[in-house]
């Protein structure tokens, strides 16, 4: 039986040294045949980024309104010939009304899909023509009708109501002429700003409107095309992006209007030295209260007081604590907020910038943008600034300063040749009435290459200029210095005659996430200028460096706790990463022509401007 044993195992082992003997010559093998496995190598692919053409925009065929019936004005004007000779509805406000006579008027209706409005030509035919003559401006209106050629100059169409059993017309609501402020005659801005709720009603904030709202839509186009993801950034932080500490605080904890600002949570109100002493004495108390109650039992109970004798009451004594608290408490107006019973537990404000949250997404999923409102608690009254605005802001994942450019060059492009191509009505009528050559210089930027010029270049061409007497700034002009609009503005118009891009900017005067470059002085911040505006947009390539970016934050005197999760990116597969942010308003201003920040946005607001 041993002998049979000790065979059985003997062939187990034979065979186990046989099966790892083929494998290992399989193995072998199969690296060799990896090692030759025949390739062919293309080379590297080297193509610029595709340019995506500007589309043109698609208008619906019909409106919701009345069970999608109603055709909006800049359809007919798209196309016309399809409707031309058809009964169409449409609907809309009454920009002018005036009678022809006894059997007909004339209505103008402007809807607000485009800068034109539309002819109404009703007969006395039409069911309820009595009333329609009697109707004022801003009227609403909806006319069913035919479209047919108009034989007045000037306008390619209008819409009859002539027939009784086809065409109809609905007033929907009356407008009292002699209240109505918006009476037929050219207003100025700043009457018009004192009743924001009306103005989009007129030519200037109509086309205004729609020229924001097509620059809004392509700013998602050009991002979305380039397989950027959008990224809904918070509004209420308690980080300051920029460190100016010019924020909005957003709190819970102030009274009511009606109420005492004593309901404040504050501190103890004690001055710090005296606070251990209350403490103590809270310690004692059980102790000094346990003594009073033996002393008072121990006391004869059977003691009478003299005859006559007034019965006195001793004043109770104060604790130690009533004590430190009369004499140290601090007054109520030099007291810190107990933020620790806010809603969030802390100061907390709203953002000046998605920027910080947006770069969080950048370092996980590539390319991101932020489009959305900002708020800075400037107490600025000059017609660049406002206290709420949006801003667009791009981050670019793996990507240097030269990509940064790059990217905020084909941006703005993009969108002054989407309005250029679906806007040029109204950009007609800025051309006309706000800014004369608005087309030419709008174009200009679009074909132009943008000009990348160093902070330092920039400097010594404007000190030169001044040096040679040619120009004079009410600004000074020295190394270190943020450059004034006017020195921007005389950089662009006068000196490239066209937008540059500003480069590598002192770091004394950027923010503290800006890339340091090698010499220690500057950062690799940019800055796009453009003629008649000046600086249009801001960005930089990040500092991706945990050490550098800690120096920076400590340099600008800011608490690095606030910012711990801002910092573990840079711990945590730290990227080379950049972007920049876009005052949407100052887009559309440079769009439109309109100087006045306050009217390219619906509800301004700005220090004592908050109606509406």
């Amino acid at each position: 039986m041993e002998a049979t044993n000790n065979t059985e195992e003997q062939q187990k082992q034979e065979t186990t040294q046989e099966q790892t003997e083929v494998s290992t010559t399989s193995t072998e093998q199969t690296q060799k045949q990896e090692e030759k496995e025949p390739y062919f190598d293309l080379g590297a692919i080297d193509q610029p980024i595709e340019q995506v053409p500007v589309p043109v925009k698609h208008i619906s065929e019909t409106a919701y309104g009345y069970k999608q019936t109603r055709i909006r004005i800049a359809k007919l004007y798209s196309e016309t010939e399809k409707y031309m000779n058809h009964i169409i509805t449409i609907a809309g406000w009454a920009r002018t009304t005036r009678a022809g006579g006894k059997d007909f008027c004339f209505v103008e209706l402007f809807d607000g899909s485009f800068q034109k409005g539309v002819q109404v030509v009703v007969f006395k035919e039409v069911e309820g023509f009595e009333n329609i003559i009697k109707c004022n401006v801003g009227t609403s209106f909806k006319f069913t009708g035919t479209l047919i050629k108009s034989p007045a100059k000037g306008q390619p169409f209008e819409l009859q109501l002539s027939q009784t059993d086809k065409h109809k017309a609905v007033i929907f609501g009356h407008c009292d002429a002699g209240k109505y402020p918006l009476a037929k005659k050219r207003h100025t801005v700043e009457y018009l700003r004192e009743i924001a709720h009306l103005r989009p009603r007129t030519n200037l904030f109509g086309a205004v409107t729609r020229v924001r709202n097509n620059l809004a839509y392509a700013t998602h186009i050009f991002f979305q095309e380039r397989g950027f993801q959008y990224i809904h950034t918070p509004i209420i932080t308690a980080s300051d992006c920029e460190g100016a500490g010019q924020m909005f605080q957003v709190t819970t904890i102030l009274p009511e209007p009606h109420d005492s600002i004593s309901k404040i949570p504050t501190n103890d109100g004690l001055v710090e030295e005296k606070k251990e002493e209350v403490k103590e004495s809270k310690k004692d108390k059980k102790k000094a209260k346990k003594e009073k109650k033996a002393k008072d039992a121990a006391a004869t109970t059977d003691e009478t007081k003299a005859e006559g004798e007034e019965t006195k009451v001793e004043e109770q004594p104060k604790t130690d604590e009533q004590v430190v608290q009369q004499q140290q408490a601090i007054p109520f107006e030099e007291r810190k907020v107990n933020y620790k019973k806010d809603l969030f537990g802390k100061p907390s404000f709203l953002t000046v910038s998605g920027q910080l949250n947006v770069e969080n997404y950048a370092c996980a999923v590539g390319d991101v943008y932020t489009f959305g409102p900002t708020f800075r608690a400037e107490n600025s009254h000059t017609s660049r600034h406002l206290s709420e605005f949006w801003m667009i802001e791009p981050e670019i994942a793996f990507a240097t300063l030269e990509d940064n450019m790059a990217t905020a060059e084909d941006y703005l492009k993009f969108c002054l040749n989407y309005v250029l191509t679906n806007n040029i009505e109204e950009l007609q009528f800025f051309d006309q009435f706000v800014e004369k050559g608005l087309i030419e210089r709008l174009r200009k930027v679009h074909e132009t290459p943008f000009k990348r010029v160093a902070y330092t270049e920039g400097i010594e061409i404007l000190e030169r200029d001044i040096k040679d007497k040619k120009v004079k700034f009410d600004n000074k002009v020295f190394w270190g210095v943020d450059l004034a609009s006017e020195h921007e503005k005389y950089l662009t118009d006068k000196i490239f005659e066209g937008p540059i891009i500003l480069y590598n900017y002192p770091k004394d005067i950027k923010a503290f996430y800006m890339k340091m470059n090698e010499d220690g002085k500057t950062v690799q911040a940019m800055d796009v200028l453009v003629p008649r505006i000046g600086e249009l947009i801001g960005g930089s390539a990040r500092e991706d460096n945990l050490e550098l970016l800690d120096k920076r934050i400590e340099d600008c005197k800011l608490e690095k706790e606030s910012y711990w999760w801002y910092r573990q990116l840079r711990e945590y597969g730290s990227i080379p990463h950049a972007g920049f942010g876009l005052g949407f308003e100052r887009l559309v201003m440079m769009s439109t022509g309109v100087e006045n920040i306050r009217d390219v946005i619906p509800f301004p607001r700005a220090p004592g401007a908050a109606e509406f």
